[in-house]
Formats: C-alpha cells, structure tokens, sequence
C-alpha cells in the first residue's frame, strides 16, 4: 500500500500544489488591486466580452446549465454525488474535501466587499464565486482519479491541474458569456480554489492523522 494512501492531498503533490497556493495568493491580491472600485469591463475583460459574445440558442441553455452548478442547489448536488463517489471508493478524506469546496466559493464573498468591483450596477463581482467552486471541485476530482488509479509522477500534478482547469474553464466561460462576471473575476476564482483546496486537504489530514494516529483512513 502507498504511503499516499487514504490520504487528502498526495505527499508528491503538496511542493507543487503549495507554490501554486503561493502563486494563487499574488494573482488573487494583484487582480484585485488592479481592478478595485471598477464598474466596467476594459483591456483584457473588454476583449475576452467581444469573443465570447452572448449565447444564443443551445449555447445560451448550456451556459444556464453550468451556471446552476455554481447556485446553491446545483453545489449541493455537485458536492453529494463526489462526496458520494469518494464514499463509495472509501477515500473518506476526499470525501470531507468535497464538502470543504465551499469553502472557496464563500471566501470570495468577504473579498468582493474589500475590493468593490461591481458589475450590472451594483452586483460585486470579483472574484467569481462559482469559478471558484468548479475549479475546487475540479481538483478534488482530479485527487480522486489519482489515488484510485495510483497516477505518480508528473502525470499526477498534470491530472490534478487539467481537472481543475476544465472545471474552472467552463464556469469561467459561462460567467462570461451570462455577463454575470468579467473574465478576470473568474480568474481570481480560479486563483482562490488553488489557494484554499490544498491547504484545507492538508488541514484534514493532519486532523485525520491526529484522530486515528499511526494508521490512515482505510481505502
């Protein structure tokens, strides 16, 4: 059995996944400065708006359907079915990090009133609550196929990491499309899963550790 096993977040993952926090932490502070008080969309965010365009059609229900997986019910339903199928798998710390991904999305609302960035009036806006809850998500799925699968090496981070941009990319795009954020909120979300998620995986394992010492969760 590896000594990885049962546990939240990898041994060979938390160097890369810490400077990663570490970078997430520059990019969350330095966006938001930029674009503090702003109520319109310039530079990067004026052009990512022209590309996107608004959905139509298929794309404007698709959109509708990524963005219910930000909203309350739509979480919730996200969070029980990969709690359910870390359960099911017995990688029980993955499970209480599913739940945990709120955490990220419920951040983002005291860092919206410090840098009071609005949008459609006086909706606060950065940064992108729902970007960052997908993102979360998107790791721990990603922690998921790398411990039932055994994936080491750099393929284990390139896992990780192509999850969570998938996750974050999508909610990303349909913030955007939905005029519901600018690009750059959703990219301060994205930084503040990658900023939360490892340091609440190490927080439970070193919880778990404490209560069952000597041996990890069963997997």
């Amino acid at each position: 059995m590896s000594e990885d096993a049962g546990l939240a977040l990898p041994r060979r993952l938390r160097l890369p996944l810490g400077v990663a926090a570490g970078a997430g932490v520059l990019v969350v502070l330095l966006l938001g400065v930029l674009h503090a008080g702003e109520s319109s969309a310039s530079g990067v965010d004026a052009w990512v708006e022209s590309v996107v365009g608004a959905p139509t059609g298929v794309r404007h229900e698709v959109a509708l359907m990524v963005d219910f997986g930000g909203e309350p019910v739509g979480a919730a339903i996200l969070v029980a079915v990969l709690a359910g199928m870390c359960l099911a798998l017995r990688r029980f710390r993955l499970a209480i990090l599913t739940v945990a991904c709120l955490v990220p999305a419920f951040a983002t609302t005291p860092l919206k009133d410090v840098f009071d960035r609005t949008i459609n009036g006086d909706h606060l806006s950065y940064p992108s609550g729902h970007t960052a809850f997908a993102t979360a998500i998107g790791i721990v799925f990603g922690l998921l196929v790398v411990d039932v699968f055994r994936v080491g090496g750099r393929a284990a981070l390139a896992v990780v990491t192509g999850t969570a941009l998938l996750g974050g990319a999508e909610m990303a795009w349909a913030q955007t499309s939905l005029d519901a954020h600018y690009a750059t909120d959703t990219l301060g979300g994205f930084a503040t899963a990658f900023v939360l998620v490892p340091v609440l995986a190490v927080a439970i394992d070193a919880v778990s550790a404490r209560i069952r010492p000597g041996g990890g969760t069963p997997v």
